[in-house]
């Protein structure tokens, strides 16, 4: 296990500084100046030379990377060109709202999924199978920004029972924002459900035709025990890896259900970034996405020695 962890560790530091390279040189590849953009049309080209002087932008790539990567090492993300902050604090700022968006969309698409998928598995080819897969596709197929609107314009304006959009003042208490998340959780839950339920129904099925599962039944356990107990704890190694996957997906991909709702959590910041060409939030912002999505999946397969003793590292 020691082994294991050593060479886990070693290749997300090999990851993280390849996607610290690629997503520095990326963003320069747009075209755009930040100081252009930051002092408008009027600006002259003097003025325009002075703010990129600066901030280092008139320094070569590889001397403005050189500068990042020793930031980098300290636990400095930057300074936001706009924003006049830390990069580190503007995350820190926008991470509240995204964070429990994500949190709750996986809680709700888990509950859907999985359950639905091991009932599908069940009764496979039976009209709860079919519906159940129908689901599936409905739901891989609608846009999520479609979803919000309709769920917006049903139980927001219509019905009053959650607000349009925003996050609330933050004076508020915690639970009056979370309230804002009601919506635009269960739009990414539903929507992310449908690739859950897939991959738990077709997990369910290549294990239902084991020999252990005949031989449980056989000695006249019910069927919830064999289904829960002997099925579902050996199904549940792809189910925790997609599961993983999404909910690493989400913390970066919830940009068009933010902006649709008007949450002004991490996705809303990246967006505002591009069109402004603040590089250093482009920068933080990823490269934390990013050291996030392998730390997830460091954890899914840690979680698999819980799931089953028989994986061995």
């Amino acid at each position: 296990m020691k082994r294991y962890l050593v060479s886990r560790f070693a290749g997300m530091l090999v990851v993280m500084a390849l996607v610290a390279t690629l997503v520095f040189f990326i963003t320069r590849l747009a075209p755009g100046d930040p100081a252009a953009i930051m002092l408008g049309d009027q600006a002259t080209a003097a003025d325009i030379a002075k703010l990129r002087a600066a901030y280092g932008l008139d320094k070569p790539l590889p001397v403005q990377f050189a500068y990042w990567l020793s930031e980098l090492a300290q636990g400095n993300l930057g300074q936001s060109i706009f924003l006049q902050r830390p990069v580190t604090q503007a995350l820190a700022e926008r991470a509240e709202p995204t964070f429990f968006l994500t949190l709750f969309s996986i809680v709700i698409a888990a509950l859907i999924g999985v359950p639905c998928g091991i009932v599908a598995a069940v009764w496979r080819g039976k009209p709860t199978d079919q519906v159940f897969s129908g689901f599936a596709m409905l739901g891989a197929s609608v846009p999520s920004f479609w979803l919000g609107l309709v769920l917006m314009q049903i139980f927001a304006v219509g019905l009053g029972w959650f607000p349009v959009a925003g996050y609330g003042d933050p004076g508020v208490p915690l639970s009056a924002r979370l309230h804002h998340l009601v919506l635009p959780s269960i739009v990414l839950g539903v929507v992310n459900s449908a690739l859950i339920l897939r991959f738990t129904r077709a997990s369910m099925l290549d294990v239902l035709g084991d020999d252990h599962i005949r031989t449980a039944r056989a000695k006249g356990l019910s069927e919830a025990r064999v289904i829960l107990r002997h099925a579902l704890r050996n199904a549940l190694i792809p189910v925790l890896t997609v599961l993983g996957l999404t909910f690493a997906l989400l913390i970066g991909g919830a940009i068009v259900t933010e902006t649709v709702f008007g949450l002004p959590g991490v996705g809303n910041l990246v967006v505002s970034a591009v069109l402004r060409r603040d590089y250093p939030v482009i920068q933080g912002a990823l490269l934390v996405i990013a050291g996030l999505y392998v730390l997830i999946n460091l954890a899914i397969d840690l979680l698999y020695l819980v799931v089953d003793p028989r994986v061995k590292y």
